[in-house]
């Protein structure tokens, strides 16, 4: 296992001595493997194998993405498993849950295999599993600022659409918007699951028993989109404050149409791009940023759109 301190002394090396090409002797065949817990329907993934392929192409690395394909998160902790026992040079992903998570990955480090957490976990979780640095969003201030935001506008009581109720880390969303408000989180919380049509069903479900609703918070994509229709079909379009995280094609239609109020962008290409590049310079030049790096959030409005709708699905 590389400790901190010999990974410090290998950056001052070479800041000392400019002939030496490498920190950790690698040369320029760099293979990276970052692993997600994402299932295959989950579209929004798309734009980090984007971020993640142009990385690689730019900095003439080796990069593979890897996932579990029903999003089940035992199944991710044996493909991180797996990927640790191919040796690469480095491993990005994701920590949807510590407890299932963290085991198979103190194992790679401990195997010297440097790990950048990306997208889900905390700062606090990525140092203690040995990783190098966290790249995300911090969710709990994201949500507060969203709940801030709205509680500005008007906002008193809202539901919060969870599609990823065993990523624990996501619920922090919810709690920072009740917490903006200044409410108790409590039953505004609901498990919609990530098949659309329970999505829309829940969703209706517990509009209307509670039509006093003021607002609807979606957690990207998979809740956003089937809530979109939910919200048609009730003739509330429109007329009930929607807020998102994360951005998509039906997304940025309905903050386009006065349907969405926002879209916090996270930023997904830059969780997959930005590790690429570092564990590329961090290898071949023993450089590495002194801090964790906040990739969101970032308010998306109607009068922001037009670099947003270009890319997005793609880059954004």
């Amino acid at each position: 296992m590389k400790s901190i301190f010999t990974k410090l002394m290998l950056t001052a090396a070479v800041i000392a001595s400019p002939a030496l090409a490498t920190a950790d002797d690698h040369g320029d065949d760099l293979k990276y493997i970052l692993v997600s817990h994402a299932p295959d329907s989950d579209t929004w993934w798309n734009t980090v194998k984007n971020g993640i392929a142009l990385a690689g192409e730019q900095m003439d690395v080796s990069v593979e993405y890897r996932n579990p394909p029903t999003g089940d998160l035992a199944d991710m902790a044996r493909i991180i498993e797996q990927a640790a026992a191919t040796q690469p040079d480095g491993i990005i992903t994701t920590l949807a849950d510590f407890d299932v998570l963290s085991g198979p990955i103190r194992s790679a480090v401990d195997q010297g295999i440097d790990v950048i957490i990306m997208n889900s976990g905390t700062v606090e979780q990525a140092r203690d599993v040995g990783a190098l640095m966290f790249v995300g969003q911090p969710e709990y201030d994201a949500g507060l600022a969203a709940g801030l935001r709205a509680k500005g506008d008007g906002v008193e009581s809202f539901v919060c659409v969870n599609h990823a109720i065993s990523n624990t880390v996501v619920a922090q969303r919810c709690q920072g918007f009740a917490d903006g408000l200044g409410v108790e989180l409590g039953s505004q919380m609901i498990d919609s699951g990530e098949d659309p049509s329970e999505v829309k069903n829940r969703v209706q479900a517990y509009l209307n028993a509670n039509p006093d609703t003021d607002a609807v918070l979606t957690l990207g994509p998979v809740s956003a989109d089937p809530t979109l229709l939910a919200l048609d079909e009730m003739g509330l379009s429109g007329e009930i404050y929607f807020g998102t995280f994360d951005l998509g094609e039906e997304i940025v239609k309905g903050i386009k149409n006065d349907i969405i109020e926002w879209g916090i962008d996270q930023q997904p290409f830059l969780q997959a791009y930005l590790p690429v590049v570092i564990l590329s310079n961090f290898d071949r030049y023993g450089v590495l940023p002194g801090n964790n790096i906040n990739s969101g959030p970032g308010f998306v409005t109607k009068d922001a759109l037009e670099k947003v709708e270009e890319f997005a699905g793609v880059y954004r």
